[in-house]
Formats: C-alpha cells, structure tokens, sequence
C-alpha cells in the first residue's frame, strides 16, 4: 500500500486530497490576488479599460491556464512519473539516454525552479501582509514605513520554515482545510458577481485573447503577457509535488481548484466593467479588484483569508524544493544531504540544510526589497525559463519513449511558442528586479556544474581491481606480527550498490601501501536505500575467506543507517555460523568478549598541488570539494559520530606536469 502511494498509482483519499489542496495548489491558488491589478496597472489604472480590454484579458488568464496547467502539467505532465516521483530532474532520469545534450536543460530548467522556491514565500507572504493597508484603522498602526510589514513577514516565514520538520503530510492536513475554505471562497465571491453580468462569460472564446493583443485599447501590447503569466506560476509544483501526494489525487482536485480560480477572474472583471467610470474608483491608486469587489464588513476576514493562503502558497515551492534537490542529488548534481522522511511515504521528504538555506535566502530577499511591489519584478522571470526547459524534456519524452514523433513535434511547437512570448514578454522585469532571480539561478547552476564535472573527474581517474586476486596479500598483511595490530576490525565504508567482486583501488591501497593495517578482519559496508520505510536486510560475500567481508546493508528508508550498531548484529551472526573467528578481547568494563575493536575508515577525494588538468576543470573540481565540506560531516549521515573514525584523503591520480627546471646537485 505504502509503494502504491508513493507512486501516486494509489486509490482517490479524501486524506490525500486534502493534503493536495494544502501543499500544491498554494501558488496558483493566490494568483486572483495580483494578476488582475497587475493588468490594470500596466494599462494606466481603470481610467483607461474599457469593457472589451477587460474581456480580452480575462480570456487571457483563462487560456492561460487552460493551457499552460491543465493541458501541460496535468493531462501531459503527471503522465511522465518515474516511480511515482515527479519534477525535472526525475524526468530527465526517464530520457537521458536520449542524448548527453539534454542536462543543460535539465540544469538550467531545476536551478531555475529552486529560484523560485526562495522567491514565491518572501512575494506572497509581503503581499498578503500589505493587504492590511487596506483597512485604514490597521494602516495606522503600521504607519508609512515599511518595518513593521518586514518584522510580521520576517516573523511568518521564520515560523513557516520551523515547522517544516514535521513533514508535509502534518502540513497538508493541516493547511488541507484551510485551502477548502480558501477555494470555497474565490469560488462563492466570483459567482455571486458573474450571475450578475452573464455576457462576462464571452472571454471563454478565445477570439477575444488574440484581439486584446493586438487592440490598441492595449498600451503594453505583448508586455501584457508577463502580468497575464502570473496566473499559472505554481503549475510546476503540480508536477513536481506528484510524489507528495499521488498523482490521482492531483487528477480529482484540479478540475475543483481550477473551477474556483476561473469563477473568481470572472467576478473580479464584471466588478470592474461595473465601476471601471466611477471617479472615485478611479481615483484609488493601485486599486485591487480581489478586495474591492467584496462588500466592506467582509475585507477584514478576506485578507485574513488570503494571508493564510500566501503562507501555504509558500509552502508549495518550499516542499517542491526538497524534492528538487534531493533528485537532482542521485543524479550527482548536488551533494548528498542529510534526508529525513517524516512520514511513511517516501515522496514526502524534509532537508534541514536545503530548508536552512532557503529560509535564510528568503530573509535576505525580504530585506532586500521589502516591499512586495519591488518583489513582484523579480517574479515570474525565472519561472518562463524553467517551463521552456520542461517543454523541451517533454517532447523528448512523448518522440523518443513513446514514439509519438509528430505528436512531440506539435507540442513543442505549440508550447514554445506560448512560453517564449511570455519570456520576451517577462525580460522586461530584469533590471527591475528580475536580475535577483537571474543571481539566484546561476548560483545554483555554478553549484551544480561544478558537482557534476567534478564527478565526472573522479570517476575518471577511478580505478578498479579484483577483489578476489588480491585476498593472499591481505592475508600476509594479517600474519605479519612484526606490523602492529590497528584494530580486530577495520571497516571501510562503500557507495551502495550490488557489486563486490571489484574494489576501488584506494581502498587496497588504503590497507598495504599507505600504513598499513593488519587486523583481524576486513569489512567493507555499503547502505543502500530501499523504498520500503522499515526495512533491515543485508547480504554478506566473503570470498571463501574467514578474514574478508563484503556486507551490503539494505534499509528502509525510515531507518536511520547507524552502521556500527547493525555492523555489530551482523558480526554476532558471523560468529554464531563459524563464519568469522572469535576474537579475544580480555580488557573491557564488561568482561570479556568474543567480539574485538572496530575502527572504520572513510577515504575521500582530494586535489594534488599539481595536476595535468585544464584550468576550467580545477576550478569546479575545486569548487565542488568546497561545496562538499559544507554539505555536511558524513560520520553523521552513517551514525559514526562516536566510533573509531579514520579519514584518509587520497589525491586523484592526475599526470603531473613535466617541469622544465631541474634540480642540480651541489656538493
């Protein structure tokens, strides 16, 4: 059952469904509150729409939407899972083999996406918390600076980010019926006024998106595009948070948010066609239809409403970002972080580094700009690229895996297209604040690159022996009494996998060449991961010896990897089959044992002095060792913060350069 989820091929939940509403469809939920004064603003306030400039964009937004989310992401998008798991990275894993070319998209479009996780909590949050001027007796108490806004924000996220560790099944229920209320509410609000003006529903056709595009009732033309995209910023975390939440369960609960979205862009505009020529309408600066169109006495709980909405909204790209990160790490795009699963679903993940930073970004970003106006020009920017890269990744995967050439063709066409006017239509936001979107991203892709190349360096100075041909020369090691014992038991820790007839040769290198190490016995421990949250298996090669022994531990995913206590229950099953000797150990607290010391050893990479590599390559090599000492200690990871640790760093076998000067010998 539990797999069942995680893949999202299980059964409708209403559970689920709740937990979808909370942590999904926050980001797109919140867009009514923005996207139509955004419009207005950038056609000169009301004073200057007109009842067919209005219709236009409304179908604008609809189309938009339709589009963008639910023929894209939804229809197409959570159809392209790998196991369950949505988001670029994983749908790079499923089309890789296509063609090396294609993780430059991947890279571009996943950095991108995480950009945005740190700048949609400090937009939305900011912009909510500013609906409180609205209501003029609140206004006063927070004065006509902004520091009192930026202390509420500051004070909202940081809780935001605190309570991520109680996973995003907690939050989902918890937010879950919030979100009901919240859709309710856009819904409710915007059919009471569409009944009120029937003919609103005309900008169903889309005749009337093309016209407004090209009316000169537009005065931004094309631009009006990156006011009209805002509505759908959030799709993507329909496809990546499909391991959150099942993919079914996204399935049942589109048609119901998107329903509410559509009847709320519709009421907000008939409310505008009704006092698009009242003077005193017009005579509010910034005037924002999503709270004006509501009677008076009901503003106050609106914003309330839309406050708690914002902070879920954030909580959609933060969950997404865990999820980002921790696919892009399998496929050695970033470090491998310390990952806690707070629930018994594996797609619902927390990383406390990747929350720490986000949290601390975020709060740099707020005090950077602080006002959500000066934010929203950093939005949306970043988002036209990472779908542009999703578009191509998709058609990839509709062509080349499922062999739909002309099918990929037309979606690619048609995507691009869409996508690429709402990028030029957002380039116009750079130098007002999009560069930060821009700085963020190619931070984050430097990390990346840098990760990847780096990798790839080692793997190719890796070099790999048999074990089995060198077992006589561990085992005269083991009988030279003139070496001094370094443990009964020295350990080295593996990456997972299934081999154990090849051993990297640092390893071997590690025992006889670089002080060596006689001991008793030779254990060589590798975790993998299972997808089973409890599970405790391992499996033992000891290549017909007593002294050697190749242990592959196999645990769920909910199981911490404390290797020196399951190292121990496997040693005691060794001993209780003969397979491994006993071992003296007459000195110890308590009594004595059949079981001696352990000392385990960690090797890890490091770089010569000098090396025959290009300049480029020393740099990200370089780069990513540094990224690496700040990732984390990783005695921690594998529950060794207390054992008998050795960790030796072995340079990469780089050719040296040949120097030209030579040392002369003087007598």
């Amino acid at each position: 059952m539990q797999a069942n989820q995680a893949n999202g091929k299980g059964r409708f939940s209403m559970g689920m469904f709740l937990v979808a509403l909370g942590i999904v469809y926050g980001d797109i939920g919140t867009s009514p509150m923005y996207v139509m004064k955004s419009i207005i603003e950038g056609n000169g306030g009301l004073a200057y729409i007109d009842r067919e400039f209005i219709v236009g964009s409304l179908s604008l937004v609809i189309w938009t939407i339709t589009l963008l989310t639910t023929i894209k992401h939804v229809l197409i998008g959570l159809r392209a899972d790998n196991h369950g798991e949505g988001g670029i990275f994983a749908l790079y894993s499923l089309v890789r083999h296509c063609g090396k070319w294609l993780l430059i998209p991947t890279m571009i479009g996943g950095c991108t996406m995480l950009a945005d996780g740190v700048l949609t909590p400090a937009v939305t949050v900011t912009t909510a918390v500013e609906g409180l001027r609205s209501i003029e007796a609140v206004d006063d108490l927070l004065g006509s600076g902004q520091l009192i806004v930026v202390l509420i924000t500051l004070a909202i996220i940081s809780t935001l980010f605190m309570i991520q560790r109680s996973g995003t099944s907690s939050i989902g229920k918890m937010f879950g019926p919030v979100m009901v209320v919240w859709f309710l509410f856009l819904g409710v609000t915007g059919l009471w006024l569409t009944l009120g003006d029937l003919s609103i529903l005309q900008a169903l056709n889309p005749i009337h998106a093309l016209r407004v595009l090209i009316s000169p009732d537009n005065k931004e033309g094309l631009m009006i595009l990156g006011s009209v995209f805002l509505c759908t910023t959030g799709a993507e975390a329909l496809y990546t948070d499909m391991g959150h939440v099942g993919r079914t369960n996204i399935f049942v609960s589109w048609p119901f948010v998107k329903v509410c979205l559509i009847l709320n862009y519709m009421g907000q505009c008939v409310w505008i066609i009704q006092n698009q020529s009242d003077p005193f309408m017009q005579a509010i600066p910034s005037i924002n239809p999503f709270y004006m169109m509501l009677p008076e006495m009901l503003r106050p709980a609106s914003i309330l409403l839309s406050a708690l909405a914002a902070i879920i909204a954030s909580q959609a790209l933060i969950s997404g970002s865990y999820t980002l990160v921790h696919e892009a790490a399998s496929l050695d795009l970033m470090p491998h972080l310390n990952v806690r699963y707070p629930s018994d679903t594996k797609g619902q993940i927390y990383i406390p580094s990747v929350n720490n930073i986000l949290w601390f970004l975020c709060v740099v970003v707020i005090l950077y700009f602080q006002s959500g106006s000066r934010m929203e020009n950093a939005y949306g920017l970043a988002i036209t690229i990472s779908m542009l890269m999703m578009t191509i990744l998709f058609s990839i995967y509709i062509g080349v895996l499922h062999g739909h050439q002309i099918a990929a063709a037309l979606f690619a066409l048609i995507f691009f297209a869409l996508e690429g006017v709402f990028f030029v239509s957002s380039l116009g936001k750079f130098v007002l604040g999009g560069y930060v979107a821009i700085i963020i991203s190619v931070a984050i892709l430097f990390i990346m690159i840098s990760w990847y190349r780096g990798t790839q360096i080692e793997q190719a100075q890796n070099i790999f022996l048999k074990m089995r041909e060198h077992l006589q020369d561990i085992k005269d090691l083991q009988n030279d009494n003139a070496i001094q014992l370094c443990s009964n038991n020295m350990v080295y820790m593996l990456k997972g996998g299934d081999e154990s007839e090849i051993i990297d040769r640092d390893i071997l290198y590690s025992i006889l060449d670089k002080d060596p190490k006689r001991a008793d016995a030779y254990w060589f421990i590798s975790v993998n991961t299972t997808d089973e949250p409890y599970q405790k298996h391992y499996r033992v090669e000891t290549y017909g010896t007593d002294y050697i022994f190749r242990v592959h531990l196999y645990l769920g995913f909910k199981v911490r990897p404390s290797v020196n206590i399951y190292l121990r229950q496997v040693v005691q099953d060794l001993l209780a089959t003969g397979e491994l000797p006993k071992q003296t150990k007459r000195h110890s607290i308590y009594g004595a044992s059949d079981v001696g010391s352990f000392k385990f050893c960690m090797i890890r990479k490091m770089m010569p002095q000098e090396g025959d590599i290009d300049p480029m390559d020393n740099l990200l090599i370089h780069a990513k060792y540094f990224i690496r000492r700040l990732a984390g200690n990783p005695l921690q990871w594998f529950g060794l913060e207390t054992s008998n640790v050795i960790i030796e760093y072995v340079p990469l076998f780089l050719a040296q350069r040949q120097k030209e000067d030579r040392l002369s010998r003087v007598r």
